[in-house]
């Protein structure tokens, strides 16, 4: 893929994330969810690539644009695979909690898991990590195998969980190890990105979150040299005949970094809409913004935090 073609992406998270900041706090999902959505549609038009959106808006969020199944790019250049979630974090948003993101993550064509609008369960470590956990063990031996391979007390390992009610049984368990938790109300994406971003304070991510959102962050994970594990997780038959429908035929599979993303020529963009963990959020100032952002490529590992000032007079329409 196109290394120049991440700073493109970029503009793009960019765009939604300004757009949706000016709802933070105002307790109106739809409105921040459907301005970066319509931002980064824009932004989109004018990015030569062949892109198909296999991961987006699709149902859960009934958004207008960015369905599964658009046609993205102005036609030229690469076919690609996009998974988008312009506004991860629409509560958030509206909220103005912390960890709201502008998301964007792509590969060629038929290399990221065309996942169903459906729950995963979900574990997702660092670089040290990676190779160590697994699925299917137990959450008490993932825990002591983290603490092993980063070399700390059991009692200094921090896992970041979802707050759910789905999660009590999980939490008890974290909390009979010893281990420090860090619950988060909403931001999966973010909270499976921070055991592989230095000095967030974060060693693994436990728990059942978004199946799209594990997708993305398994893209991101890969240009991180992180590890992320999933297994979907169907709250009724209708899901399941989806998932069939989809190409996904055993519907109890373990899927491994290597198939939720099938190649290392996927690249993964972010821009922060409220502070979190990652990034910091979009601060308006006079005539103009500034964002923070970041954008990683699989292929080299190269993973570059951009900070950048907007004067709204010379911002693109696109």
């Amino acid at each position: 893929m196109d290394r120049n073609l991440a700073l493109d992406f970029v503009r793009a998270t960019e765009a939604a994330a300004i757009n949706s900041a000016y709802w933070m706090g105002k307790g109106d999902e739809k409105a921040a969810d459907h301005a970066a959505v319509e931002a980064m549609r824009k932004a989109f038009s004018v990015i030569d690539m062949d892109g198909t959106i296999v991961i987006g808006e699709g149902e859960r969020d009934e958004a207008p644009m960015l369905y599964i199944g658009e046609k993205v790019g102005s036609g030229k250049g690469m076919k690609l695979d996009i998974a988008v979630d312009p506004l991860e974090g629409t509560t958030i948003t509206a909220r103005g909690d912390p960890n709201a993101m502008s998301v964007f993550a792509a590969a060629p064509a038929g290399c990221l898991l065309n996942a169903p609008d459906t729950y995963m369960d979900k574990i997702a470590v660092g670089r040290e990590c990676a190779g160590a956990i697994d699925l299917d063990a137990s959450a008490e031996e993932n825990l002591h195998t983290v603490a092993k391979r980063l070399n700390k007390d059991i009692e200094e390992v921090t896992v970041i969980i979802l707050d759910r009610d789905r999660h009590k049984e999980l939490i008890e368990k974290v909390r009979k190890c010893g281990c420090r938790i860090r619950l988060i109300r909403d931001g999966d994406i973010a909270g499976a990105l921070a055991p592989a971003i230095e000095d967030s304070g974060v060693d693994i991510l436990m728990g059942t979150g978004g199946a799209p959102e594990g997708v993305i962050a398994a893209v991101a994970l890969n240009c991180l040299g992180g590890e992320i594990q999933g297994r979907l997780n169907f709250r009724n038959d209708e899901e399941r005949a989806r998932a069939k429908k989809m190409g996904i035929a055993d519907l109890k599979k373990k899927f491994e970094m290597n198939e939720l993303v099938k190649n290392d020529e996927a690249m993964f963009a972010a821009t922060g809409v409220t502070d979190g963990t990652i990034l910091k959020g979009v601060r308006f100032l006079s005539g103009g913004a500034e964002t923070h952002s970041i954008v990683m490529r699989a292929k080299t590992k190269t993973v570059r935090f951009i900070q950048a000032k907007h004067k709204f007079e010379h911002f693109p329409d696109y």
